[in-house]
Parts: C-alpha cells; sequence; structure tokens
C-alpha cells in the first residue's frame, strides 16, 4: 500500500521493528554506574520510542517485538497501549526476560550503556511470529540494527522487512549503533551495511557517520559514501547543531534549536517519529525541499525538547508542546 498526497491521517500507519526494554537512568548526572546513588527507571529501545513519538504527535504507529513474559513486559506493553499504539504485532516470551539497559549520563548528558541481555526476550522472535497481515499495512517500516546482531531475530527482521517492501512500504532505518551489543566493530559494521541498499529513508548520527565511513568528518563527501542510488533521503543528525539532508535532487542543513540539555537519551527517537509521521501523509516532501525543510525544523524542535527531561519516552512530546516550543523560538 504506497501512501501519496491524498492518504488520509487515519491511514498512514507506521510501523516499527525490533527491541523494547527498560532504561534505569541515574538520579545523578556526570558520575558512574556504580557511584549513582539511584536510578529512574524509564521504558525505552529505539523502534518502541519512535512508534510512541508517532502516535504523540497525531499519527498512527504499530509496534512489532517480542517482550519477556514477566512484569517488566507486561508494562512495556502497557505503555504501548496507553500512548495508542497498535500492540497486536507484540509477542510475549514465558522462557526469557525483558532486556534492561543501565544508562551512564556524562555531565554533557551524553550516555554511556551496559545492557543485560543474555538473551533477552527481543532477540528470540522468531519468522513465524511476526503479524504479517500488521506489517503489510504499513505505510512506512521503521527499524534499527540491533535486531539484526543474532538469530532467530535477525531472519524475523529481514523478513519483515521484505514483506513491507512488498506490501508497497517506504522502508525507514535508523542502524542506531550499540558498539557493547556487538561481538567485534567490524562485526557491526557488516552487519549494519548488509541491508543498506535496501532502505528508502536513513537517518545516522555523526558519531555513526564517522564508525561507517572511518572517517572523522561530517562533509558532503564523507557522508555521500553512504548515498545509493535507490535512497530517497539520507540524514546525518549533528547532535545541538541540527542535521543535514541529502536526496538525488538536493542537499542542506537545518539548524538545530538550542536548549540546556538534561539527557540526551531518546533524542534521536523523537527526532526520526516527527519526521516519519510528517513524510507518512505526504511523501511528496521526499521531492520538495521547501517541505522538507519545514519538517525538518519539526523533528529537530521534538529532538530538543526530549534532551530538556529525563529518560526517553517520557520526554517525547506531543503536538501542542512541539509547536508551542516552535513558536517561541
Amino acid at each position: 500500500m504506497a501512501v501519496g498526497n491524498g492518504t488520509t491521517k487515519e491511514e498512514a500507519l507506521v510501523v516499527s521493528f525490533g527491541e523494547m526494554l527498560i532504561d534505569f537512568v541515574p538520579t545523578a548526572s556526570g558520575v558512574s554506574l556504580a557511584e549513582a546513588p539511584g536510578f529512574l527507571k524509564a521504558p525505552g529501545g529505539a523502534p518502541a520510542n519512535v512508534a510512541i513519538a508517532v502516535t504523540r504527535l497525531g499519527g498512527r504507529a504499530a509496534f512489532v517485538g517480542k517482550l519477556g513474559d514477566d512484569e517488566f513486559g507486561r508494562m512495556l506493553a502497557s505503555i504501548l497501549q496507553q500512548n495508542g499504539v497498535v500492540d497486536s504485532g507484540i509477542v510475549f516470551d514465558s522462557g526469557a526476560r525483558t532486556a534492561l539497559a543501565f544508562v551512564t549520563l556524562r555531565a554533557d548528558g551524553e550516555r554511556e550503556f551496559m545492557f543485560y541481555r543474555n538473551p533477552s526476550a527481543d532477540m528470540l522472535l522468531t519468522e513465524a511470529e511476526l503479524d504479517r497481515d500488521l506489517i503489510s499495512r504499513a505505510a512506512i517500516f521503521h527499524y534499527g540494527s540491533i535486531s539484526l546482531i543474532t538469530e532467530p531475530c535477525r531472519s524475523a527482521h529481514l523478513r519483515a522487512m521484505e514483506i513491507a517492501k512488498e506490501a508497497g512500504a517506504l522502508l525507514s532505518y535508523d542502524p542506531n549503533l550499540r558498539l557493547p551489543l556487538w561481538p567485534s566493530p567490524e562485526e557491526a559494521r557488516d552487519q549494519i551495511m548488509s541491508i543498506w541498499d535496501q532502505a528508502d529513508i536513513i537517518k545516522v548520527s555523526d558519531v555513526e557517520l564517522e564508525f561507517l565511513t572511518g572517517e572523522n568528518s561530517v562533509e558532503d563527501d564523507v557522508a555521500m559514501k553512504l548515498w545509493r542510488p535507490t535512497l530517497k533521503l539520507l540524514l546525518i543528525t549533528l547532535g545541538d547543531k541540527g542535521c543535514k539532508y541529502y536526496t538525488k535532487d538536493f542537499r542542506g542543513m537545518v539548524e538545530s534549536i538550542q536548549v540546556k540539555a538534561v539527557d540526551t537519551t531518546g533524542a534521536g527517537d523523537a527526532f526520526v517519529g516527527a519526521m516519519l509521521r510528517r513524510i507518512v501523509t505526504d511523501q511528496s516532501a521526499l521531492q520538495d525541499e521547501k517541505k522538507l525543510r519545514e519538517i525538518l525544523r519539526f523533528a529537530n524542535a521534538c529532538g530538543a525538547i526530549t534532551t530538556t527531561k529525563k529518560g526517553a519516552i517520557p520526554a517525547l512530546p506531543n503536538e501542542a508542546e512541539a509547536q508551542e516550543f516552535l513558536q517561541r523560538v
């Protein structure tokens, strides 16, 4: 089901595939995990964050993934439901726990991760457990790279991409590099790039750009090493500096909106969710630079708002909050 300009907002479904977990965020910034006096329990996981970011902004989203049949897993499913995310793609595993991540906040608001996945339920999703009907209803199918790390989830991920593509969805890819989860940097790079050519929209951070190209630069010639003729849009996010965009017809940069960052967790997911929320209802923005720049300014605003609060999902803005913020700046 390809979505064009005439698509109503009610029909335009973003289906997000991958992991959902609990982030434990220190109550004090700038300390190690061992020194933290306490932790704030925050639901997270990039694909789930993106789905909720879409619904918070008035869009329609679904989540496909596996959770542990435990209190944390049921809590996460409940959070998706409370945020209006279609949950028919969730399955529960009684033999594996929901993943946990302890997130150290440095003094500058940037993060370091320690994961508890041995294996966690999200890693055990199988092809047979996919909700194929839900995936085939996607106007945009969004995913990361963490679900590529181990089987059986890797095969389920690849099959889900095929189902979505065959049904006419745009494929959206945010690699969301988490090196501690991979066997080696080389394996991470190889697997992240193994599905590169299949995406229509790709978003990478400046750190991921350096990792994937081996060059410490965000200049256009470096970014274009990640360009493929199959792409409709390549985005490089530059933290508090904004984002660069590349299409086959035009390229440019949209400045960020300056805020005092408390916690950058979820900012990239807020950006992606906001961007997909707008593109899913009007794909002409992929060929219209003026429209695209407006969308990216909106996405930058949503990312900026998210950094002013702790945790990922609790910090994601709604439409009214985003619009009010944009009017103030």
